[in-house]
């Protein structure tokens, strides 16, 4: 006989179907096992849980505000060694559903943290273990990928800094994580997104901060050598970074080494850095007292996010001569023999956007926006593909399907009035061109495509199902995201 309290009731049953439709219907196949390269043995295992904690960003004296971190610690950082395995157990004690996506990390498809497209969506109190190999070393973070307005926005995020045994040595290293807050005076949250900012450049907020704080006061040796990695983690704000004060050079983009440029010889003396994106930089302190200074020009109003005071020190004042980070080795795409596809960012029309046909009351239907994470409506579309958005419920078509071990060389033209910060998961990529003739080559997993440029990327395909999207995360979620099928 069956417990009365072991019944399904008729919204329960209908509940369990539409979780199992969306897994059987619209899950894509998988790679065979055989493709996917292997994590290989565990070397040291995390557990990782994303909640709510308390952060006083309007000011000490002011009301705090409930944000979304990992293990309640702002901006989370992980460390660890090129070569390790990370066995990474993330529990969800948030109220909505997330994963975990590792931002620029080569890893298995299958730990890539995309919804519905690679995994099931954690539901709060769910578990999911990830297994990441840290094969190149670099800056990178993590962060979730589904509703990255709203947890992103609230931040959900954390740095991933993956150590060198051939690093250079520094005599101090600083870690930077820029964001802007959407903050009414009681602490809350505004809005975390609008239309009016969502159609066009994103939806800002006012509250600046480095590492959670208005400005970061350090203090290094003088005349020592210093490393900063500076993360772009905003949801929105493109950012012209430079230094004052100290000779200073660019010896990392999104944690891949390149030759050292002298921030001096990059256009204006600054590095135009979109969301996502990250930089490494070299200086040399000035002599006792002096102090340097790093900040963010776009604006009108320079925002100075740090200073860093020499203080005394028994090393003489001698030449600048960066040192050269140690480089990943990378699956080098043959530009020869690339197969080159064209992208056009653009904004919707109808065309990109189709009605799925579910009914409105099927049961799938909110199952499948909910694994789906998508936004209400689709402003943005790559080559007019609109990734689903309110109405449309079907995961779309590929871009493109691609050949395992292939090289492709893919060109992104922006034909809209605002840039754009494009990110190929799963994949680090050459930049090899752009009609602006303003970025040198080098190696990175985002780049940022200005308005009416053209920028030339060439990568080698691994093998599974990979998005290439936007990193504004509102152009993201309406619509400006597509994915690969490699084969």
């Amino acid at each position: 006989m069956m417990h009365t309290g072991a019944r399904l009731s008729r919204r329960a049953f209908l509940g369990a179907g539409a979780a199992l439709g969306v897994a059987a219907a619209f899950a894509p196949s998988r790679v065979s096992e055989a493709r996917v390269p292997s994590v290989g043995p565990i070397t040291r295992s995390i557990a990782l849980s994303a909640g709510e904690t308390e952060l006083r960003l309007l000011g000490p004296d002011k009301p705090p505000t409930r944000i979304l971190a990992y293990d309640g610690e702002p901006f989370r950082t992980i460390r660890a060694k090129k070569g390790d395995r990370l066995e990474i157990a993330f529990d969800n004690r948030m109220h909505e559903g997330s994963t975990v996506h590792w931002h620029g990390i080569r890893l298995p498809n299958e730990y890539d943290g995309v919804p519905t497209l690679t995994q099931p969506l954690v539901q709060p109190g769910g578990r999911f273990v990830y297994r990441v190999p840290l094969d190149d070393p670099g800056t990178f973070f993590f962060h979730p990928h589904c509703d990255e307005t709203g947890q992103a926005g609230r931040g959900l995020a954390g740095v991933l800094i993956v150590e060198d045994e051939r690093d250079p040595k520094f005599d101090a290293e600083f870690v930077l994580v820029l964001k802007d807050w959407r903050l009414a005076e009681d602490g809350g949250f505004l809005a975390l997104s609008e239309p009016d900012g969502a159609s066009k450049a994103g939806t800002f907020g006012a509250t600046r901060t480095v590492n959670g704080k208005p400005a970061e006061r350090l203090e290094a040796p003088a005349n020592g050598d210093v490393r900063l990695r500076i993360l772009n983690i905003d949801s929105t704000r493109v950012m012209d970074i430079g230094v004052e004060g100290a000779p200073a050079a660019l010896i990392a983009v999104d944690g891949h080494a390149l030759d050292p440029i002298p921030m001096d010889d990059l256009p204006d003396g600054i590095w135009r850095m979109g969301p996502a994106q990250r930089i490494d930089v070299a200086l040399r302190m000035p002599g006792e007292g002096g102090t340097v200074r790093i900040g963010d020009y776009r604006a009108a109003e320079i925002y100075e996010f740090a200073t860093i005071t020499a203080q005394p020190s028994r090393r003489a004042a001698r030449r600048f001569h960066p040192p050269g980070l140690p480089a990943a080795r990378l699956p080098r795409p043959d530009l020869k023999r690339a197969e080159q596809l064209t992208f056009t960012l653009q904004q919707a029309t109808d065309a990109a956007v189709k009605e799925a046909g579910l009914p409105p009351d099927d049961p799938l239907a909110k199952a499948l926006i909910d694994s789906l994470c998508v936004g209400a409506t689709a402003y943005w579309a790559i080559d007019q593909q609109a990734w689903p958005t309110g109405a449309q419920r079907k995961l779309p078509a590929p871009l493109a399907r691609l050949k395992a071990g292939a090289s492709y060389r893919v060109v992104i033209k922006n034909g809209t009035r605002f840039p754009h910060p494009i990110h190929l998961h799963g994949h680090a990529f050459q930049v090899i061109d752009s009609s602006s003739k303003r970025l040198p080559r080098h190696w990175a997993d985002t780049v940022l495509v200005q308005s009416g440029e053209t920028v030339e990327i060439a990568f080698v395909a691994a093998p599974g199902d990979w998005v290439f999207h936007c990193h504004i995360l509102e152009h993201m979620e309406t619509g400006m995201m597509g994915w690969f099928r490699v084969v």
